[in-house]
């Protein structure tokens, strides 16, 4: 069975104030013609269709299309809510699309069903496993403690538990939405981070042929069966480097799993430059820059005058500005940003402690602090699904 695994659409979503509906609308066009072209038997997307839980119009529209165009086509999809998704908007609907093979998994409760779909060498499982925020679905997998990697491993125990009932050779597709341990992420990405630990380990998934993850942005291979499509377009800077892809993946009789780079067309290459106002004008070596999208950080030791007008006389599409002067670590004018780059909220919150009153957190003071953005997380969680 031959595979088509992408991710992280985040349809309606802007680069640096630069709408990006065409360019989306431009993957969803990409998408169906390789489907088409190169025999497709599945399409599995793993989550963060969309880019927040209530998304403009234009980009339902879109999603609408796709799903049309890949029914039309007759290529079942697979399709799980992400972190930005609002898993019961996503799946309003889902039996009656069910029924023209588009299958929306976005029900914790439903991790263990599989779609079952068949080729010349019997069923393919697919099991959805939508993002799971664990201080929402620890009841349903009555773990002690919400963490990811418990309500992760309880929901492939219901995967493996439904997958030993199958008749032997069944081969087994899951799709998840999670940080897992050994990806790289990037600055587009929502922080899921529970208890201080937002990863899993990649051996929560042991047992199935293929994963297909979502949430990192970049195209990564964990393991020849465990694997991140990306997303198929650069949502922030920190993706300069990543080739956007997908993953086509060819899944034989006995579950070997062989995989090939489809690349994603890209409105513009994305750049990121550095240097004094006047290098970054005079520089020649910067030439194959000059019609990409641009961030330029300026290390002048004082901020010039009219920098973004002076750029984009050279760099037309420069989107963001960062200013980081040369200076000593000890100048006292060292930015507030500069001295945070790095640090997440819980470090930000120890090292306020320690300045204010000379030391650090003890140990029960941490775990304080953690429930603290713990509950604020879930409770924005709560709050979205609410909405």
């Amino acid at each position: 069975m031959r595979l088509l695994h992408t991710s992280d659409w985040h349809l309606g979503r802007s680069f640096h104030r630069v709408g990006m509906l065409g360019a989306q609308a431009e993957f969803i066009d990409h998408l169906v013609g390789t489907a088409r072209e190169r025999d497709v038997d599945a399409v599995v997307v793993s989550g963060d269709v969309y880019d927040r839980a209530v998304p403009p119009l234009a980009a339902v529209e879109l999603f609408d299309d796709a799903l049309h165009r890949l029914a039309d086509l007759g290529v079942p999809t697979v399709m799980i809510s992400g972190n930005h998704d609002s898993a019961r908007r996503l799946g309003v609907g889902a039996g009656l699309m069910g029924r023209a093979g588009i299958h929306l998994r976005t029900e914790p409760s439903a991790c263990g069903t599989p779609v079952l779909l068949p080729d010349a060498h019997g069923d393919v499982a697919f099991y959805g496993l939508p993002y799971l925020e664990p201080a929402l679905v620890r009841d349903e997998f009555g773990v002690e403690r919400a963490g990811h990697e418990a309500v992760l491993a309880a929901a492939m125990d219901r995967v493996r538990a439904d997958l030993a009932a199958r008749p032997s050779g069944t081969r087994s597709v899951v799709l998840a939405h999670a940080f897992v341990t050994g990806g790289e992420p990037s600055d587009s990405e929502r922080d899921i981070a529970v208890g201080g630990v937002a990863s899993v380990p990649a051996a929560v998934f042991d047992g199935v042929d293929y994963v297909a993850l979502g949430h990192l942005h970049g195209c990564q291979t964990l393991t020849d069966r465990v694997r991140y499509s990306g997303s198929p377009l650069p949502y922030s800077f920190s993706e300069a480097g990543h080739r956007k892809s997908m993953w086509l993946v060819d899944l034989a009789a006995d579950g070997t799993v062989t995989a090939e780079r489809v690349d994603c067309p890209v409105p513009r290459p994305l750049a990121r430059i550095r240097g004094t106002l006047e290098e970054l004008l005079a520089d020649p070596a910067l030439a194959p820059h000059e019609e990409a999208w641009v961030e330029a950080t300026l290390t002048d030791p004082v901020r010039p005058a009219d920098p973004m007008t002076r750029l984009t006389e050279r760099f037309p599409h420069t989107l963001a500005l960062v200013f980081d002067p040369d200076r000593p670590q000890d100048d006292p004018d060292v930015s507030y940003a500069r001295r945070l780059a790095g640090r997440d909220d819980q470090q930000i919150a120890e090292d306020f402690v320690a300045h204010v009153r000379g030391a650090g957190p003890d140990p029960h003071e941490r775990t304080v602090l953690r429930d603290a953005f713990d509950a604020v997380r879930a409770d924005q969680a709560a709050r979205e699904v609410a909405r």
